[in-house]
């Protein structure tokens, strides 16, 4: 998740929501459920939030074997990894309200 974390958030100052869905869907999430996911994220937590988020991404995406895969699970588990509280709340939030729970090991 190098580039795609870098993607994901690093840059959220300039259309957060845009860049997170964008990363999302690279990772093969559906473009429907990686906007939700943005526009909420977005709308949620600030700027300094998604940047932790997407560092705690990044780095927990260091030396993966399938970089260019990421589950729902994983991004959950990754939001719990920010000092943060409401990080995580949201992520989970989303993942709910988008439809990404129903199937956690699919791709987002």
């Amino acid at each position: 998740m190098t580039v795609g974390a870098s993607a994901l958030l690093l840059a959220a100052c300039v259309n957060p929501s845009a860049k997170i869905a964008t990363s999302l869907k690279g990772y093969g999430f559906q473009p429907a459920q990686s906007q939700c996911v943005g526009d909420r994220l977005e709308a949620n937590l600030s700027i300094g939030q998604l940047q932790q988020l997407g560092r705690a991404a990044k780095a927990s995406r260091q030396g993966d074997t399938t970089p260019g895969r990421l589950t729902i699970s994983d991004f959950v588990r990754v939001s719990g990894q920010v000092q943060d509280p409401k990080v995580p709340l949201e992520v989970g939030k989303a993942a709910a309200a988008c439809g990404l729970l129903t199937d956690p090991a699919s791709p987002l």
